[in-house]
């Protein structure tokens, strides 16, 4: 369970905020004491005159008073979890600590939250004794991705007659990270990639022979049965072969995010089933040991400073699903018009396994489509229907010159795609087990016509995935 917290002590105002801080109460009270002074001059009454000062004298002290108040409070939160998928509840708990030596009156906390989470979470303390400590929790809650920012904590100080109320503000905050749903994908064999380490995959050892070996220095520890003797009489030292590295699959995502591309906002539009779509693939393929790179069509690349080349994955595994799940929390639609971006960064290196998320295709797009194909050595597809998806609530069409969607299929998969199309109300578990029938029986096919099984251009290890 991924905790945060911040903790502070609230930022004193002025005397100036505090005489702002009259409440409804206080500020009749003082009015009544101008208005009686003044009779009392007009009137030449005395007692009037005392009644006056005493009606306007009471704010004004209960203001000083709550002005040069000593209270000395701690205030912390702790979010359990930090992050959180989307339309899941998180836990909020404020801790508060009166570390002076005197105790408290009736203290009231409020939060501010963004108003997505939820209304802004208010609690009544009464008098909190020296040293003493109260916690309250709330829950928040949204359906919308992104990042939101928790604080900071308010603290409203009341006099007894309840003439001033003044309000200080703890100076730390905290952040919500609203993550896209994630959806359990099934273990199927999709032709084209191995899993992990080693599966289906050649070794440097089979590549070179024995006699190709590059051997290493003897060190403290090895196994005698490494010994590499004819190394050893070539150097005259002890030589011992190197383990065997083997090659890890690797794996792109990529994600269209083109604003031309997706109809419709909210969370069940399009563009958002595409966000959770990579989320999900991302995190399937890196809890089964590809190393993983995100793609957007901007050619942004994550991880990776330099934007591009970069993969994640191994014993990182799990900071790099958070990596990915917090680059997926805040993406964006793109201006981008095209997938041209996406397609140079492939180009410099588009090795192993890619699986797309596209939107709303043209004839040109799908051209480029077709060539980031051939630098992969195999490809899935997700094609949204947009018109399928503009017909459902909240949907609106503003992208014209689009391809119809058999057109789209048919141009995608005469490139060497395996391309599947997407539906309103499409479980994405179910996509992937199509996406591996259609893979395999792609695969299937060149074995055919060659007259034995494996021996076709397309036919590569599978691995399950």
């Amino acid at each position: 369970m991924a905790d945060g917290g911040s903790e502070g002590t609230p930022e004193r105002g002025g005397l100036r905020a505090a005489l702002g801080g009259l409440t409804t109460r206080g500020r009749s009270f003082l009015a009544a004491g101008m208005a009686a002074a003044a009779c009392s001059y007009v009137l030449g009454q005395t007692d009037l005159l005392r009644v006056g000062l005493l009606l306007a004298a009471l704010p004004l002290v209960c203001v000083l008073v709550l002005h040069r108040t000593r209270y000395r409070v701690a205030g912390s939160r702790t979010l359990s979890p930090a992050r959180v998928p989307a339309a899941a509840e998180s836990r909020v708990l404020l801790r508060m600590e009166n570390v002076s030596r005197l105790p408290t009156g009736v203290l009231m906390l409020q939060d501010r939250v963004p108003y997505v989470l939820g209304p802004r979470p208010r609690f009544v303390l009464d008098r909190v004794e020296a040293g003493g400590r109260r916690e309250v929790s709330y829950r928040v809650r949204s359906d919308l991705r992104g990042r939101y920012p928790l604080g900071p904590l308010q603290l409203r100080l009341s006099d007894p007659f309840g003439m001033c109320e003044l309000t200080r503000s703890f100076s730390a905050f905290d952040t919500l990270t609203v993550v896209p749903r994630v959806e359990p994908l099934p273990a199927v064999r999709l032709a084209g990639e191995a899993a992990g380490y080693g599966d289906g995959r050649q070794r440097s050892l089979a590549l070179a022979g024995e006699d190709d070996l590059i051997p290493r220095g003897y060190r403290h520890g090895d196994d005698l049965r490494r010994v590499h003797w004819r190394s050893t009489a070539r150097y005259g030292e002890l030589m011992v072969r190197r383990e065997e590295q083997p090659q890890k699959a690797r794996c792109t995502v990529l994600l269209d995010t083109r604003d031309v591309a997706h109809s419709g906002s909210g969370p069940d539009s399009a563009f958002e089933w595409a966000v959770s779509a990579a989320a999900s693939t991302a995190v399937h393929l890196l809890e089964r040991g590809f190393s993983v790179r995100l793609l957007t069509d901007t050619g942004s690349s994550v991880p990776g400073p330099d934007g591009a080349g970069s993969f994640a994955g191994g014993t990182e595994s799990a900071d790099a699903v958070g990596l990915v799940l917090d680059t997926l929390a805040v993406v964006e639609h793109s201006e981008e018009a095209g997938l041209s971006a996406a397609y140079d960064v492939l180009r410099a290196g588009g090795e192993g396994l890619l699986v797309a998320i596209f939107g709303d295709l043209d004839e040109a797009q799908a051209a480029v489509a077709g060539q980031m194909r051939r630098r992969s050595g195999a490809a899935i597809a997700f094609v949204l229907d947009g018109d399928a998806w503009s017909r459902g609530p909240g949907g609106i069409r503003f992208a014209t010159g689009q391809v119809p969607m058999a057109e789209r299929l048919r141009l995608l998969r005469r490139a060497g795609w395996t391309a599947v199309p997407v539906r309103p109300g499409d479980a994405l578990a179910d996509l992937w087990r199509a996406a591996a029938d259609r893979s395999g029986a792609a695969a299937e096919r060149p074995a055919e016509r060659s007259g034995s099984p494996g021996a076709g251009p397309e036919t590569v290890a599978g691995g399950r995935l």
